[in-house]
């Protein structure tokens, strides 16, 4: 997949296979160079944004770009600069000050990765303004989407936010970035088969919409990008600008299909329960080790849920009371207000038995037939150096098994982990 793939994306000349008219997005445009140095202002000035233009940033990607980007800026039009200090959290509280902060704001300049992308998106949806991103490091698929993950009342929610309306990335910089934050980008990239596998699961067992074209945008790419995974961490700026597009197409997937459904399913709701649930001294770790990690075990779930015994599904046995029992009561009866539109009673359970019967053999091919395997996913991040265990991302195994058996519960995606609960056959030892 060439640059000239994204381009022709974002110029509305892309042909949709499943219909006449070629495929949009609101993004304008995507520049991915070896370098920006010296362009930011012709860049942005491109876009005919309206001044003043606060330009967000935390401690880091201040020091990284954030500055570079103010001083240039500054050439064009009145500058805001808007700190968010050291880590800020991509929660509701947060937002809520960010907006206060750009209120007068002509449009926002981002500069960052996945929080700073996802407040920044998140307080221009709600203040009607537009939105630009200079990414800081290739550690997410979130930049091109027009969804922002933010944590509200302690529940990790996908929230609607503005498609940025361009995104700037500076290979030098992104092959800079921390060691780990490019190895959190692959693995937020090496999902997509557990992801699919999912997606195509409540398709063809449940008749929910799903569609191939987001697949079929980081085919190309995925293949040479697996092929190497070590070559991402030498700083190979090829392998880099493979990164690069892998992600901004992920995130054009999701935008394509109105939803975060192509690249976020059972792996990315255990990743939210980590995150919901986490231990009070849990150090915490980037987003894509969690996805590494948890992809790991949802490959391995699918892989024996495929190729094991015939699946016999009975009534769902979660309750709201052991929801809000195990969640809490506020925090539970938000998760019950989703799990409850999935959840199977007794008929439900022989219709679909019945499905069963009649269509697994088609469904495990299909499935199969986008799958990879288990142990060639493991491998892939092993040699980038990702972690692929619990306790890689400093978590216990206690802990983790209850991420793994209760994530299904916060969300009413239905994914391998409901048709293994509901089969009596998630057998967490086999897991992780």
């Amino acid at each position: 997949m060439s640059m000239d793939t994204v381009e022709r994306l974002v110029n509305g000349e892309l042909p949709d296979p499943d219909g006449d008219q070629p495929l949009t997005v609101p993004t304008r445009r995507v520049v991915i160079a070896d370098s920006l140095a010296g362009e930011e202002a012709e860049l942005v000035a491109e876009l005919d944004f309206e001044p003043p233009f606060v330009v967000v940033s935390d401690n880091n990607t201040h020091m990284v770009l954030g500055a570079r980007v103010e001083m240039a800026l500054a050439s064009i039009g009145t500058v805001v600069n808007v700190h968010l200090g050291d880590r800020p959290h991509p929660d509701m509280d947060t937002a809520e000050a960010l907006m206060t902060k750009t209120a007068k704001a002509g449009s926002i300049i981002a500069v960052g990765s996945g929080t700073i992308n996802d407040l920044c998106k998140y307080a221009a949806a709600r203040q009607d303004k537009r939105c630009a991103v200079f990414a800081t490091a290739p550690s997410m698929n979130g930049y091109t989407s027009v969804n922002a993950s933010i944590t509200d009342r302690g529940l990790k929610k996908t929230l609607p936010a503005v498609a940025q309306d361009a995104v700037f990335m500076d290979l030098k910089v992104l092959a800079d970035a921390p060691v780990r934050m490019i190895r959190s980008g692959l693995g937020d990239s090496v999902c997509r088969p557990t992801a699919q596998s999912d997606w195509l699961l409540s398709h063809l067992l449940l008749d929910g919409p799903y569609r191939d074209v987001p697949y079929l945008l980081l085919s190309d790419d995925e293949t040479a990008l697996f092929a190497e995974p070590e070559a991402l961490v030498s700083g190979d700026l090829e392998a880099m600008a493979r990164l690069a597009r892998t992600l901004v197409l992920s995130g054009f997937g999701m935008t394509v299909c109105g939803g975060s459904h192509p690249a976020s399913q059972g792996e990315h709701l255990i990743s939210h329960y980590v995150e919901m649930m986490a231990p009070p001294d849990w150090q915490g770790v980037f987003h894509g080790e969690q996805i590494a990690v948890t992809t790991c075990v949802m490959a391995r779930l699918q892989e024996r849920m495929l190729n094991g015994a015939p699946i016999e599904l009975k009534p769902t046995m979660v309750t709201k009371k052991s929801i809000e029992a195990h969640f809490g009561s506020e925090t539970g009866a938000s998760c019950w207000a989703e799990f409850d539109r999935k959840r199977i009673d007794t008929d439900q359970a022989d219709k679909l038995n019945e499905r069963i019967c009649e269509c697994w053999p088609s469904i495990r091919e299909a499935i199969s037939a986008i799958a990879l395997p288990a142990e060639r996913i493991q491998s892939i991040l092993t040699r980038a150096g990702v972690p692929v265990t619990y306790d890689g991302i400093g978590l216990d195994r206690d802990f983790f098994a209850d991420a793994v058996v209760h994530s299904r519960e916060i969300r009413d995606r239905y994914t391998f982990l409901d048709l293994a609960a509901d089969a009596g056959r998630l057998d967490i030892d086999s897991l992780i």
